[in-house]
């Protein structure tokens, strides 16, 4: 039993490499926005997060406090994050995304989202109600392990 688990385990995740591999090789914005990978970690971060501080920022990207300055400089020359006061103490800066910065990870999500739909067009209604129980049962599992 165990084998069989690590040996369809091991399918899947290949599966879904393949997967990203065929992605890549299509047009997105997230392969053509021009930013590190680091500056897409902060506004993927702000996107789900919303506003953060700079404190909260380094922690999640395990940076100092310099390097996340750098970071949100750059992404606020880009015009996709802004600086503000944190209303509950006028010595925090907050950051969050701007609606640059919202559109943004809008495009990146529904580029995604037309080359899987595309795919599924092609599948047969068994499949893809095969497809949609085991999507839902992925998404509470996720969702159980973030609660824990």
């Amino acid at each position: 039993m165990i084998d069989e688990r690590e040996d369809l385990i091991r399918r899947v995740t290949e599966a879904q490499r393949g997967l990203g591999r065929a992605f890549a090789h299509l047009q997105s914005p997230l392969f053509t926005s021009n930013l590190t990978m680091r500056q897409l970690k902060v506004v993927l971060l702000l996107s789900v997060r919303g506003s953060l501080s700079g404190q909260d920022l380094a922690h999640d990207l395990g940076v100092g406090l310099g390097t996340v300055t750098g970071i949100v400089d750059r992404l606020v020359s880009h015009g996709l994050v802004s600086r503000h006061e944190d209303p509950n103490d006028r010595r925090v800066r907050r950051v969050e995304l701007t609606a640059a910065g919202t559109r943004l990870i809008e495009e990146i999500n529904d580029a995604g989202l037309q080359h899987i739909r595309r795919i599924m067009e092609h599948l047969d209604l068994d499949t893809l109600r095969a497809l949609d129980f085991v999507t839902r049962r992925l998404q509470e599992v996720a969702e159980e392990l973030h609660r824990s």
